[in-house]
């Protein structure tokens, strides 16, 4: 493909490359750089590609898209956002297969994940349509799965899985849409057919420095979609609406003015049930997975079918026979009348909610296995250390994925926000040891939640991924209690 037609739709501000130069691939890190590439040089948080320009001339790259003009003699081109370019680049080089689809954009704290795999589910059972998942647990061209680095690709990784979701007739691509993937424009130039906000709480406020950041940068998504699906409960729904550029279509539990409304809701231990309300029409649905917030992500879900031509009661009818989501209140065999419950709830609303879903439908204890990563967002620590231990009879505070830090330094950052008596709490820092512990140390009727790990089957320490399934170590566990 040529320079010029790469550059479609680019602002150049400068150039000293041959628009006619024939470019063979894109790459933005110097040491991947193939001869005949367009190397992008993106000024990065730990690193400026800048610097490695020279480097990618000498593996042979073609031209240099940069922000800042190289030595003379090199082949460039000069634009204001090299981000934003390398996205645009990369849609064009791969031939916009976004347009060829119709995505559907999941953003907010939490329930991106359900959310994305309940959509594609529906759209499955109703449409009979192949559909691309692109999310944190993983990538899907319809039941293909691929492995997943992050939530939302780079821009050049996210174009080249679309076109391949394309080639493979995929009519619909669900994706979750990340606010590091926003803000960095990793989605930039796609246009989404719908998308849906589930709801806004502390996260990530290492990366965007506070709350009202953060809630924009989660808005930009509701400026390149064709309808927006919002929850009307959620506080930061006001803004989200604002953002709009489009048809919105709201969803609620709370309210009777929203477009779709959840009445009679009931909470099971496995399970809710509640009447989906539209104008001129009711349904019932049944969803097998627990938890009020669970109700929201089920409307969400119906709300954005619908916008895609399901009716309701083909979304009810679905939703009935979806299967609960790995990682996320998922239940583990045990070894008598207790059980363990597996969630990625790794920010204080998560935390809150599957506690309160648990207490909600438990008979017996609540106990919370929990801690925080490690070189994120040090204010939601103690926050967690107090949701955690109030809202659970026991909890054991422990390790999530330290990655840099020193895992007692968080925990005492977790303790530090702690007002109940020490009675309540316990802190083992390996997470080996502590799901043992609280195991070993059940009750009759206990219900232990493994919080913050959900589908990760790893511990990040210092820069190294150690292999941990949490239902490997229950597993584990069980051997040894069966074998005393």
């Amino acid at each position: 493909m040529k320079l010029r037609d790469i550059l479609k739709e680019i602002e150049i501000l400068e150039s000293a490359a041959d628009p006619d130069t024939e470019i063979t691939g894109i790459s933005y890190d110097s040491r991947r750089t193939l001869p005949g590439e367009l190397f992008v040089a993106i000024a990065g948080f730990e690193s400026d590609g800048h610097a490695y320009i020279p480097a990618a001339l000498e593996k042979g790259a073609a031209a240099v898209l940069c922000q800042t003009a190289p030595e003379p003699g090199a082949p460039y081109v000069r634009v204001a956002d090299t981000r934003l370019a390398l996205a645009l680049c990369s849609r064009n080089f791969f031939g916009n297969p976004a347009g060829e689809m119709k995505l559907i954009g999941v953003t907010g704290t939490n329930g991106k994940t359900t959310s994305t795999l309940l959509i594609k589910h529906v759209l499955e059972h109703c449409l009979g349509a192949k559909v691309g998942l692109i999310g944190t647990t993983g990538n899907m061209i319809g039941g293909r799965l691929l492995p997943s680095e992050r939530t939302t690709p780079e821009s050049f990784e996210l174009q080249k899985l679309l076109r391949e979701m394309a080639d493979a007739g995929c009519g619909y691509v669900v994706m979750e849409v990340s606010s590091h993937a926003l803000a960095l424009s990793r989605v930039a130039g796609i246009e989404y057919e719908t998308a849906v906000f589930t709801n806004l709480t502390q996260d990530h406020l290492d990366f965007h420095g506070g709350m009202e950041r953060y809630a924009e940068a989660k808005a930009l998504l509701f400026r390149q979609s064709r309808r927006a699906v919002l929850n009307l409960d959620d506080a930061y729904f006001p803004l989200m609406k604002k953002a709009a550029e489009c048809p919105v279509i709201t969803y609620s539990a709370e309210s009777n003015d929203a477009d779709i409304i959840a009445k009679d809701i009931k909470l099971f231990p496995d399970r809710v049930k509640f009447c989906a309300v539209t104008i001129g029409d009711i349904a019932r649905v049944n969803l097998g997975i627990p938890g009020r917030f669970s109700v929201y992500n089920a409307l969400d879900v119906i709300a954005a079918c619908m916008t895609l031509g399901v009716s309701l009661s083909g979304c009810s009818d679905a939703l009935s026979s979806a299967e609960g989501v790995k990682g996320r209140v998922e239940t583990v065999p045990t070894d008598g009348d207790y059980t363990v419950l597996i969630d990625y709830a790794h920010t204080p609303d998560a935390l809150e909610n599957v506690l309160r879903a648990v207490r909600e439908t438990s008979n017996g204890r609540v106990v919370a296995v929990f801690g925080c990563g490690g070189d994120r967002d040090r204010k939601k620590r103690p926050i967690m250390g107090e949701i955690g231990t109030r809202l659970s009879d026991f909890a054991v505070i422990t390790s999530d994925n330290p990655r840099t830090e020193d895992p007692d330094a968080i925990i005492a950052d977790i303790v530090a926000g702690i007002r109940e008596k020490k009675s309540r709490y316990k802190v083992i820092s390996d997470r080996v040891r502590a799901i043992e512990w609280a195991i070993e140390n059940h009750r009759s009727g206990d219900v232990i939640v493994l919080a913050g790990k959900g589908h990760e089957t790893y511990q990040e320490i210092n820069h190294v991924k150690h292999h941990m399934d949490e239902r490997e170590i229950v597993a584990q566990i069980m051997e040894r209690r069966k074998n005393k």
